[in-house]
């Protein structure tokens, strides 16, 4: 097997992968360089995947429970398999790694099982506890991802003090979870212990639970989390969590401590960088940690490239693919543009929460004029039928042209209908194009269309 590839891509997450498949479908020859034996990175093995298979089976257990009486089925004797709920979220994450490993191997990229790091120009060291492996490339894309972001006086011991990676696997429901952090991690994974009959009490920083989504849609998420049985303390700063006998304690400013079964440190990542050999080619971090580039992914040192959650913009998984393929693009002298305008996000708890385009605030503050519009899922006869009429679409639109510049929802599957809204606004369209476009009946996007048409106050619904 040759060392000299046109391409190295240390770490084989969502960016790494697809920029390995896109740069061996333009000629190259690459590499992929990953430290653990499944491919993925986080967001297939401990992040995005079984996260959301845990969301799905905690929903239907609790559904199944509570829910079902209304639709005239009757269940009695209903019993949690934790063990089997587990299994089927390992079996998810095995299956879907198998997948990638078998895309990589058709499109004869090769695989290095290691650390990859960076030893020079155009040099890559391969480590995996046995032996160094040296390897040289052309180009070197560093796709290394995100770690669990630090919070002094809390330190994860792998136990009663854990972050989601240990919150995806406990043995048995806590009877008292406390998660430290409101936004998207820690309310998913409250939501799967939630249902599952845990008590769940939500420490968060700020104000306000979910920063960096819509704030309008972030109220309307805590009053409906509230019904579900979540407690918030909002405004708490932190001091220590810790585990005590078999148990664990969180200690805070302004309150008694809180003892509980698990503590879950949720407050956020931060860019994955120590160790990859920056210094040995004299590449600098930016304030936050980051690698900087340029719009062409292109860092300080020539050949080197850096995409995904190491770089500016959102940590998110479609976020590092859409750069993966770009990037690709980019060595091989093609066009490469990424819209970060136009990037959705979706919260998966229930309702499902997803955003695309400008928050209402930042408009305000930006002085933008914006004419608005807003449509409860109450008064659509698909979430009628579903029995799921929570929340609601708010699109926002420019006041002068009608241009589409951020679409807010909150309710049923609001991960699926956010893709319309970032279609539509990738190819510059406004709220009429939105209303115009004829909507199947009943359907939950037809929310999205009265939405638009509540832009211009012409409502038909209600």
């Amino acid at each position: 097997m040759s060392n000299e590839h046109d391409l190295v891509v240390i770490g084989g997450g969502p960016g790494g992968y697809i920029a390995a498949l896109r740069a061996a479908q333009l000629g190259m020859n690459a590499a992929v360089i990953e430290k653990e034996p499944k491919l993925g990175g986080t967001c297939l093995r401990v992040g995005c995947i079984p996260s959301k298979a845990m969301l799905e089976s905690s929903y239907l257990y609790h559904e199944t429970q509570n829910n079902l009486a209304v639709h005239g089925v009757k269940v009695s004797g209903v019993t949690l398999d934790l063990a089997a709920m587990l299994a089927r979220k390992d079996k998810v994450v095995t299956t879907l790694a198998a997948g990638i490993d078998g895309l990589l191997k058709k499109a004869k990229i090769t695989r290095y099982l290691g650390t990859g790091r960076i030893d020079g120009v155009g040099k890559v060291v391969v480590e995996n506890g046995k032996e160094m492996t040296p390897l040289t490339a052309k180009n070197i894309i560093i796709a290394t991802g995100s770690k669990v972001a630090n919070l002094p006086g809390v330190k994860p011991d792998g136990d009663r003090v854990g972050t989601s990676t240990e919150a995806l696997s406990y043995s048995e429901v806590p009877k008292h979870i406390v998660v430290i952090g409101g936004g998207y991690i820690g309310l998913e994974m409250s939501s799967v212990w939630r249902r599952l009959g845990s008590k769940v009490t939500v420490l968060e920083f700020l104000d306000r639970i979910l920063p960096g989504i819509d704030e309008e849609v972030a109220k309307e998420a805590h009053k409906i989390f509230q019904k579900q049985g979540f407690e918030f303390r909002l405004g708490t700063k932190v001091l220590e969590a810790k585990s005590e006998k078999k148990q664990a304690v969180v200690r805070f400013e302004g309150g008694d401590p809180i003892t509980c079964d698990r503590v879950l440190l949720a407050v956020g990542r931060a860019p994955n960088t120590e160790g990859v050999g920056l210094d040995s080619i004299g590449l600098q971090l930016d304030e936050r940690g980051r690698i900087p580039i340029d719009d062409h992914f292109r860092t300080a040192v020539p050949g080197v490239y850096a995409i995904g959650d190491v770089v500016r913009g959102p940590m998110l998984a479609h976020k590092a693919e859409e750069e993966g393929a770009a990037c690709a693009d980019a060595i091989a002298g093609k066009y490469c543009h990424v819209n970060y305008d136009v990037i959705p996000a979706v919260v998966y708890t229930h309702p499902e929460i997803a955003a695309v385009g400008k928050l209402e605030d930042q408009l305000q503050k930006e002085g933008i004029a914006y004419n608005k519009g807003k449509f409860p899922f109450m008064a659509n006869g698909r979430a009628r039928t579903l029995n799921d009429t929570e929340g609601f679409v708010k699109i926002l639109a420019d006041a002068k042209t009608d241009r589409i510049l951020g679409v807010h929802i909150i309710g049923p599957r609001a991960g699926d209908l956010i893709a319309e809204a970032a279609a539509a606004m990738e190819f510059g369209a406004s709220s009429e194009d939105i209303f115009r476009t004829c909507h199947s009946h009943p359907t939950l996007s037809e929310a999205l269309k009265e939405a638009a048409l509540a832009v211009h106050k012409r409502t038909l619904s209600i």
